[in-house]
Formats: structure tokens, sequence, C-alpha cells
């Protein structure tokens, strides 16, 4: 059977049902349906729970199963009777539609009703795009009226949900004709406010100090200054709080908000995580594509922003990207080839030792295992790790085939570590962006632009240099160049322009031909969807 046989021929429980699990009663939840719920209240996480980080090594352009693998594993640690919780990211529209279909785990390690999920949810993107075109509505109108606040140049852009090459650059007409352009929704700030977000004040106070643009004076504008900020948060009041799912196997999942992690800071919401940490024993959570990106976010800029420590981080890789990142043809990575797997390997020992002795975190490597591989590939790779390498087979088995990642991880809980940060807040912006490319990525330096230079100079004038610093780079490559795969050493990280999120408190360093609205490929999965009388979806994976 395909993913989408496999969720829709599983018997859901009721979402009450789910709750009870971790401890929620009905009047904590609004529900959304028998299968979905928000979760009402403010949540403080146990001293005693365990969060254990599922990230991976650099990937192909289809992914290499991170979310089943997390989903898996919170099953197999059900099966092993723990109390525990998913803690995971809201797909986004756009890669739905496009090169990658659904992002709701697959096989039977999913989380459900996977449709619903896959799609428009409980409304949380449409929120948080309404709530940016609301103020980019509120700017222009402003500017059209009068403009007493002598808006001279606007940073702050319209956003949409879907892959839209058209929309990257724009001309608006009318009064003030001017240039401008659109982010997917996933890279928006408010995306990353909302995920950062604590409370209905805090969700406020960091969009009113969103930057909007620069006066004719060279005075900042923030959306307060437009008294933005209420109307803003009345569109996102419900979408701050948490959706509640489940995975086929009925293991409570936590699911909210969905920045990318290539052109924003790659995890779910801090208030999710929390939420499950004070209400589950084990939480499992992710951060998007590779250990130099979600990954070192997660640790440098959430843990560090929400006061988290993580006790586990779980490295999936496959040998499909190995091979690829051995120079293995992209269309050739289902056939064996144990040269390529070799050499493809030092991708995988460079994340190993980022995590180990960068952040100096516990680390399990896990192999989320294809029909494709070879018994000659997995051999070698395990001889390779000197056997620090778990199998898994949760797409195929669901929580059974992680059981002995789940034991390998409930040990490594035990252990006491001293996670650290690849940077101190208090380096210069230069600094910090030096400190990732060569410790996290492993290059030699950081080559930074002349619009890079002016922009990190006007954040410093304006007070944002101890603010953290978010990567935006290719995902495919530790470098700032998809095509240089594997773990180069000589690189020079290309730094070609630095924005300020003053809501969000980062700044993001956008290297190398980074975008922020991605486009569609030639065959993208919105042209293999159907759907028939009975409302039945094929084609979504």
């Amino acid at each position: 059977m395909t993913d989408i046989e496999i969720a829709q021929n599983t018997k859901l429980k009721e979402i009450s049902v789910i709750a009870k699990k971790l401890g929620l009663k009905k009047a904590q939840l609004l529900s959304y349906g028998p299968y979905k719920a928000k979760i009402l209240g403010e949540f403080e996480p146990k001293k005693e729970s365990r969060l254990i980080l599922v990230t991976a090594i650099n990937p192909t352009k289809f992914g290499e199963g991170k979310t089943t693998l997390a989903i898996g594993l919170a099953d197999a640690l059900a099966r092993r009777g723990k109390k525990v919780c998913l803690a995971l990211r809201e797909p986004s529209m756009g890669p739905v539609f496009g090169i990658k279909g659904g992002a709701a785990g697959g096989g039977y390690s999913q989380i459900a009703p996977m449709e619903e999920i896959n799609l428009h949810f409980t409304g949380d993107f449409h929120a948080i795009t309404s709530a940016n075109n609301l103020l980019c509505a509120l700017i222009d109108n402003h500017i059209f009226q009068g403009n007493e606040l002598k808006i001279e140049k606007v940073f702050f852009k319209r956003c949409l949900d879907l892959n839209d090459r058209a929309l990257r650059e724009i001309t608006l007409h009318g009064k003030h004709e001017r240039d401008d352009g659109f982010v997917i929704t996933a890279a928006s700030e408010i995306m990353a406010i909302m995920c950062l977000a604590e409370n209905l004040e805090d969700l406020k106070r960091r969009l009113g100090n969103i930057v909007v643009g620069v006066s004719a004076e060279g005075k900042l504008v923030k959306a307060k200054d437009l008294h933005a900020q209420e109307a803003m948060a009345i569109l996102l009041k419900d979408a701050l709080k948490p959706n509640l799912v489940q995975t086929l196997e009925g293991t409570p999942a936590i699911v909210h908000c969905g920045p990318f992690a290539n052109i924003a800071h790659g995890c779910n919401s801090v208030r999710a995580t929390k939420t499950a940490l004070s209400l589950a024993d084990y939480v499992v959570t992710e951060a998007g594509f590779g250990a130099d990106l979600g990954g070192e976010k997660f640790l440098d800029f959430k843990c560090r922003e929400a006061g988290l420590k993580v006790d586990c981080v779980v490295l999936a890789c496959t040998i499909r990207a190995l091979k690829l990142h051995g120079e293995m043809s992209s269309e050739n990575l289902e056939e064996e080839n144990l040269t390529c797997l070799k050499k493809g390997v030092e991708n995988l020992e460079k994340h190993i030792d980022t995590i180990k002795n960068v952040f100096h975190l516990p680390c399990v490597v896990a192999l989320n295992k294809f029909a494709c591989d070879t018994e000659n590939e997995v051999a070698l790779l395990k001889k390779l790790l000197k056997g620090n390498l778990i199998e898994t087979d949760v797409w195929a088995k669901g929580g059974k085939g992680g059981l002995t990642l789940a034991d390998e991880v409930i040990k490594t809980c035990q252990k006491k570590s001293k996670q650290t940060f690849a940077y101190s807040l208090n380096d210069t912006i230069e600094e910090k962006i030096k400190k990732i490319a060569t410790k996290v990525y492993g290059g030699k330096g950081v080559k930074f632009s002349l619009k890079a230079k002016k922009a990190i100079e006007f954040a410093q004038k304006h007070g944002y240099g101890k603010l953290p610093v978010i990567i935006a780079k290719t995902q495919y490559s530790l470098s700032s160049d998809e095509k240089l795969l594997g773990a180069p050493k000589d690189f020079v990280l290309n730094v070609e322009d630095v924005e300020i999120r003053g809501g969000a408190e980062f700044l993001v360093a956008i290297c190398g031909k980074t975008l922020l609205m991605p486009a569609l490929s030639k065959n993208p999965a919105a042209l293999n969807m159907k759907i028939d009388k009975n409302e039945k979806i094929s084609g979504l994976f």
C-alpha cells in the first residue's frame, strides 16, 4: 500500500482519548473535529522530562525520512512503556504541492489525519499569511494616506504558502510605485515569531517590534509605530495554540508552526515543545534538513532562546544520501556502489563530530532503511562506523521497526551531558557567522559581499549586534554551494546579505543563491494528485 492508503485504512482514536494519555482533560481542548484539537493553557516543562532531537545528514532532494524516523522512534518508546509525546512542525503547502509531496511521515510511521495535516490543518498557516499581509496593507495604506512616519524604504514583504517564482519580484503600482516581492509563509518573520512567542502578550510585543522599514531621517520604522500589533494578534490568537493529533499507533503528537530550516530557523514552536515536556516523560522533536541547518539552529538558537536542554541527538542517515555525497549520480542511487558509499560517509562523520565536539551532546546514528539498500552496503556502513549504527525500519514496521533505536535512546538519555553553543552572543555579527561556518560547516572562512557588510553596519548601528544569527543557505551541502557535496574543508561561505528580524529577535545571513520564495519543479506533486467523487485523495505522496 501507498502511504496515503495506509493512513486511510488505519482507524484513529478520538482526540479526547489521545489527550488522556497526556493527562489532558476535555476542558483543555478546543476540538477541530474528532481527530485534532488545539491545546488550551500554558505549560512549563518538567525537570525530569527528556528531550530527544532528531536531525540528519545533508539530504537528497527527496529528503531522508527524518520526520518518519522521529514518529517511528516515538511509537517505539511508547511500545517500551514510556509516556512519550512528539513535537513536530506543520507541513507547508509549498513542498506538499512541489517536489516532496506530504510531510507527515510515511508508511506505518505517520501522524494523522495525514491529508488534513498536510493541507489546511487547523488554519494556522492561513492565519500567519493573513497577519503578515495585513501588516503589508497597513504599511502601504499609511504611505498612501500621507506617510506621517516618512517611510522611505520598506523591508517587510508579503507572503504566500505556495511555491511561486513569479512572486519573487513584483512592482507595486499606485500613488507611490516601488519594487517589492513575496517570501513563502514558512520563511516569514510572523512564522518565526509564532514559533518563539510564549503567550499572547509576548506575541504582541514581538509583532510590534517587527522592523518594517526606514524613514527619510534614517530611523527604523516598526509595526508598533503603525499600531498594527493588536489587529495582527487578533488574527493569530487561535493559531498560537498548539495542535494535538496522533500517530497511526496512537502516540500523542503536538504539531505546531513550520519554518523552513534552509531559509528560516527550522523548528516547531517553543510553546509546543514546552507543552510536550510538561505532559510527557520523553519528547521526540525534529529540526529541518541537516544538522548543519535545523540541528544547529535548534541547538544554538531555540535552546538558548527558550532555555531548553537536549538529552540525546539522533542523527538520521540513508545509504542513498551517503552515496550521493560520495559522488554517485542522483539518477542511480538505488544501485549498489560500495566505493561511493565509503567516500560519502565523510559527510556523516562531519555531522557526528559537530554534535559531539561543538555542542558536546551524545549522538546516536540511525540508519533509515530503504528497500533498495543491499546487505553489502549495510555491512560496510556498520564497519565504517565501528558498529555505532542502529538500523531502523519504521516505514515498513512502525514502532516495532524502531525498538532497538528506542532502547539506545533510553540508555543515552540517562547520561549527563553539558550542552554548549557554537558561538557567544557577545561575539560580533561577523564572528558568529564565521564560527558557524568553520566549526559547524567545516569551512575555512567567510566572504561578505559589500551589501552584507553595509547591512551588518546598519544592524550594529541600530542595536541588533547581540542577536543570534540564522544562516539561510542550501540544504544539500555543508557549504553555500549545493554542488559541493561530501565534507569539503577549503571552502569559503559566501554571505550575500544580512537582514534584521526585530520581532523574532535574530539576524538572517543569506548565503549563496538562497531564495526566500521557492519554485515548482517541471513535474510538481500537484500534477499527480487526484480526488474522486467520495473525496478520497490519491497522489499526495
